[in-house]
């Protein structure tokens, strides 16, 4: 939502590969197509503000809805889309979610962005992996060093496909060797998220 196609293009031109962002597990008060979504769907908060956990059972409801943030992040020109808060079925929602309730969701995104030509994201959602690395193109982690999770990535590495990874509040010392060791690519930020970064 944030970035327009000039923007795009100009990373294209520097030899960057851009990733789309997308909230796809919550309800975004402050997006334009905030109000697009009935409050049926909407749950509990997640804890940022302005956002509520969104019942992914419903996908008669939120397919059409992501479908056009994905014609979005196409339309733009990105490569490739990061759906966030995949994983709200180990998360107090507000919805009694199930595991098969995240596997058919997670799936439907990752077919919406193969449908445009777009690769996708696993964002998180460690345990589900070994059965949606087939389904997706690359993995997006935050903080699995930090709380000793890594290894649940193994999956993706030996795929052949690109794990992310991030770290916060760990320093890079105490993460990237064996980061290097699994295969991922991985840097520490800052939790704002701007510009500063520690790159393994």
């Amino acid at each position: 939502f944030e970035n327009d196609a000039r923007t795009v293009r100009r990373l294209h031109r520097d030899g960057r590969r851009v990733i789309c962002y997308i909230n796809a597990g919550a309800w975004e008060s402050f997006r334009p197509d905030g109000r697009d979504f009935p409050a049926s769907v909407r749950g509990r908060g997640n804890g940022w503000g302005g956002e509520r956990w969104l019942d992914i059972r419903r996908l008669d409801v939120l397919r059409p809805l992501m479908a056009k943030r994905f014609d979005m992040c196409r339309d733009k020109g990105f490569d490739a889309v990061e759906p966030d808060l995949m994983d709200g079925y180990l998360n107090d929602t507000g919805f009694p979610l199930t595991a098969a309730d995240q596997l058919a969701y997670n799936r439907m995104l990752a077919g919406l962005a193969h449908a445009r030509g777009m690769s996708v994201g696993l964002k998180n959602d460690l345990p589900q992996i070994p059965s949606l690395v087939g389904d997706f193109d690359f993995a997006v982690n935050e903080e699995c060093a930090q709380y000793g999770e890594c290894a649940a990535l193994a999956p993706f590495v030996k795929a052949g496909k690109a794990v992310l990874h991030v770290e916060y509040a760990v320093a890079v010392d105490d993460f990237c060797a064996r980061a290097r060791k699994l295969g991922f690519s991985s840097m520490r930020k800052k939790l704002d998220l701007g510009v500063w970064r520690q790159p393994c």
